[in-house]
């Protein structure tokens, strides 16, 4: 018998094995098909890039659990104490993976913060290049090799961030730019151990296993490389400076910190751009973006997913996307100097981007936003629509020569903190083993040296901070700076930061607190002495050139 079963039941037309609501509406759902069927053919090797049009103020991971305290966080008169406590196995496991290949996972930790206890938060190792003491031999020699080894090549030559399996600490890789730390801003090898875990780098995350949760609206802290005598003192007066200058900087404190009853550590705690930093200028609507380190900045197309190893965005998530840094990209490169000079301040707010300009200059920062570490934060303010540039990532400040002027370069080639020979080629003192000639040490990985390296000479490029003379470059703040159509604002800004800083002796007073801060945090010692006089002598060094400049007292 033919369409029976063996049981001699008739099979069931095709048909009727459909379900009732599809038989009754099958013509509409051909036409679906043979529609999608066209654009497959006809679309199949066109790019559908998503954008994200939404002008929404709600950020998708909102704050649910705000934990008080009872003294401010970053509140430098107070005195601060960090306590974490964590399992020796989960601490062993980590640091087993860093050393075997890198790799930066959370591990579940205890906090108590000036008294107020938090279970379960997760804590990282932070940074890069600061780590490599931790990896001993096969660190030096992945340094030697990193881009080759570690990292795919991303546009014109930046290097993705870091190595596989690294993704909770692949935007890392700019936030170690340096370890200037103490010394008036000159490198400083650390000497980490996993034996002395109070004073490793470490990245503490609030929220990391308690979803909605944070201290004093704070999600991450991050506590700096450097302790006791070694604490950061220059990233604290960047900061410090900064902030009072009306700019955004992160807020800092200096703190008291012991892990699993480990002795104590004097430690320099900041505040971490995250979620909500990009909130906390002007009215909150506004998205911010990280620059990763060896980022491009240059025109990849219209796909968002070619700026992802370029850019990390950290708010509005869902919202908003890549879209606006991506046409500014486009625009930087592509307009004609006359275009760039007219039509600037349609992109960016124009006084701002001088400010910040002249603010890392000032403060003789070499890791800026055109630094091989690319350290830098683009806020997108939703109603302007315009651009603003944040500076962070301050610990390689106050390096090179102290008598830069407004033109000049402040990259490594000009000297050593205070205006100190280290110039002309030579490693810096205490540099690691294995480390290229002229290298400072403490750069991320996928860090690009300047263009001419420490010591190259100057040229051309040298006037109005060009490539001469070991500065790197960055294609908006390079324009702007050899566009004459902003010398006016630029020079303003300069001057006008200058008596900020300098004249009014705010720098050279601002060095005695917070070493006092320092001190105050158990961070008193004959080493500390040291490193506080050699700040003092780069500051004391910068305010008295720059009182000689005609262009900036005139």
């Amino acid at each position: 018998m033919t369409g029976t079963t063996p049981t001699g039941t008739r099979k069931r037309r095709l048909r009727d094995r459909l379900p009732v609501r599809l038989r009754h509406h099958w013509k509409p759902a051909a036409t679906l098909g043979v529609g999608l069927v066209t654009m497959v053919a006809f679309l199949g090797d066109v790019r559908i890039s998503p954008y994200v049009t939404s002008t929404s103020r709600v950020e998708a991971d909102a704050i649910t659990d705000n934990v008080t305290g009872t003294v401010g966080l970053y509140d430098t008169s107070a005195s601060h104490t960090i306590q974490l406590t964590y399992q020796q196995t989960d601490f062993e496991k980590m640091m087993k993976e860093f050393e075997e290949d890198g790799t930066k996972d959370y591990i579940k930790a205890d906090l108590v913060v000036d008294g107020v206890y938090l279970n379960d938060v997760g804590i990282r190792l932070k940074g890069n290049s600061t780590l490599m003491s931790l990896r001993g031999d096969q660190g030096k020699q992945g340094r030697q090799g990193e881009q080759g080894e570690r990292g795919e090549q991303g546009p014109q030559g930046g290097a993705e961030a870091g190595p596989p399996g690294e993704a909770a600490g692949q935007e890392d890789q700019a936030e170690q730019g340096g370890q200037g730390g103490g010394r008036g801003g000159g490198m400083v090898q650390y000497d980490l151990s996993a034996e002395k875990p109070e004073e490793l780098p470490w990245l503490v995350k609030i929220d990391e296993y308690v979803e909605g949760r944070a201290y004093q609206g704070e999600r991450e802290i991050s506590l700096r490389p450097g302790s006791n005598g070694q604490v950061p003192l220059n990233e604290a007066l960047s900061l410090s400076l900064t902030d009072t200058s009306g700019q955004q900087a992160e807020r800092y404190a200096f703190t008291s910190v012991e892990v699993n009853d480990r002795p104590a550590a004097t430690r320099l705690m900041v505040e971490n751009p995250d979620t909500d930093y990009g909130d906390e200028a002007g009215d909150g609507n506004a998205v911010l973006y990280k620059a990763r380190a060896g980022s491009s900045f240059a025109y990849q197309g219209d796909d968002p997913s070619k700026y992802e190893s370029s850019f990390k965005q950290l708010n509005k998530k869902g919202s908003q996307d890549l879209e606006p840094v991506m046409k500014l990209i486009e625009w930087v490169e592509n307009a004609s100097d006359e275009e760039f000079a007219r039509d600037l301040d349609q992109y960016v707010d124009v006084e701002s981007l001088a400010a910040y300009v002249a603010t890392q200059n000032l403060l003789l920062n070499f890791d800026d936003m055109a630094g091989p570490g690319k350290n830098y934060l683009l806020r997108y303010d939703l109603d302007t629509k315009k651009f603003t540039v944040l500076g962070w990532d301050y610990n390689l400040t106050f390096s090179g020569d102290a008598t830069a002027g407004p033109d000049d370069s402040t990259g490594m080639g000009g000297g050593m903190p205070g205006g100190g020979e280290g110039g002309d080629g030579q490693q810096p003192s205490g540099a690691p083993e294995g480390m290229p000639e002229g290298m400072p040490e403490g750069l991320p990985e996928g860090a690009e040296m300047p263009q001419g390296g420490p010591g190259a000479a100057g040229g051309e490029g040298q006037e109005r901070g060009g490539p001469g003379g070991g500065a790197a470059e960055h294609p908006l703040k390079t324009r702007f700076l050899e566009s004459d159509a902003f010398d006016e604002v630029y020079l303003a800004a300069y001057k006008k930061l200058y008596q900020e800083f300098y004249a009014s002796g705010t720098a050279a007073k601002e060095v005695k607190t917070i070493a006092e801060q320092a001190r105050a945090a158990g961070a008193g010692s004959e080493e500390l002495d040291t490193a506080v006089s050699q700040l003092t002598g780069t500051v004391t060094d910068r305010a008295a050139a720059l009182a000689k400049d005609e262009q900036v007292t005139g």
